[in-house]
């Protein structure tokens, strides 16, 4: 039987205390690639933040990786977060520090104390984004292509069992987000599930996968015309 990790049953979502999505029934198994897309505005990221717990559900029922978002508390968020992964649009890098250190700041904001497994784990994660000899570099040293596989290595460090990827290639070229998706894919094949937020319909083209659409207060599965 396959797991939900993520399940909305009659929810609104709220931006501050504008209606964005109303009515929202959606499911999301373990190891689906699900893509969510919508014009600017069409609620997609209030749908991620509220999620993430950076809004709050209002109405509805809503759970993600176990965790009710009804009644989600101050004290639960950091909890729910180490059991997702977040890549945004623009990185969120800190620059004075270089790539290792970037991600050992998240492993010890998280809880990890043992040196040799938190560099076991940044090995483990850089090798799956193909970037096990930048460890060294400054993300300002980065391409925009290679910081954002950082980004989703960092993601990758708690074990998440669900990756929200907020438009990831809304600032890389046409080439380097297709990259970046083959990274993603592999990810998903390894069984991490993913929910990524575009507006990159050539991508959806070249690597289909069940869509979600925020659409006038809506959101809804688009079913996938074969050309």
């Amino acid at each position: 039987m396959s797991q939900t990790v993520l399940k909305l049953s009659e929810a609104a979502i709220y931006q501050d205390q504008n209606l964005v999505l109303s009515d929202v029934n959606v499911a999301i198994n373990k190891g689906e690639f699900v893509y969510l897309i919508g014009k600017t505005g069409s609620g997609k990221s209030s749908f991620m933040k509220t999620l993430y717990g950076d809004l709050p559900l209002q109405e509805g029922e809503g759970f993600c990786v176990d965790f009710d978002l009804s009644t989600l508390s101050e004290n639960e968020i950091p909890f729910l977060r180490r059991k997702l992964g977040i890549v945004f649009q623009d990185f969120k890098l800190l620059n004075d520090r270089n790539v290792k250190a970037n991600l050992l700041f998240v492993l010890k904001a998280t809880g990890w104390t043992d040196k040799a497994k938190m560099d076991a784990k940044i090995d483990d994660v850089l090798n799956k984004v193909d970037m096990q000899t930048k460890s060294f570099k400054f993300p300002y040293e980065l391409s925009g292509g290679e910081q954002q596989r950082i980004a989703i290595a960092r993601a990758l460090l708690n074990d998440p069992e669900l990756i929200l990827a907020d438009e990831p290639t809304g600032n890389l070229d046409p080439q380097t987000s297709v990259e970046v998706m083959e990274v993603l894919q592999e990810i998903n094949k390894n069984g991490n599930t993913i929910l990524m937020a575009t507006h990159d319909y050539a991508l959806i083209l070249k690597f289909p996968a069940k869509t979600l659409k925020c659409d006038e207060q809506q959101l809804f599965e688009v079913v996938q015309k074969t050309v």
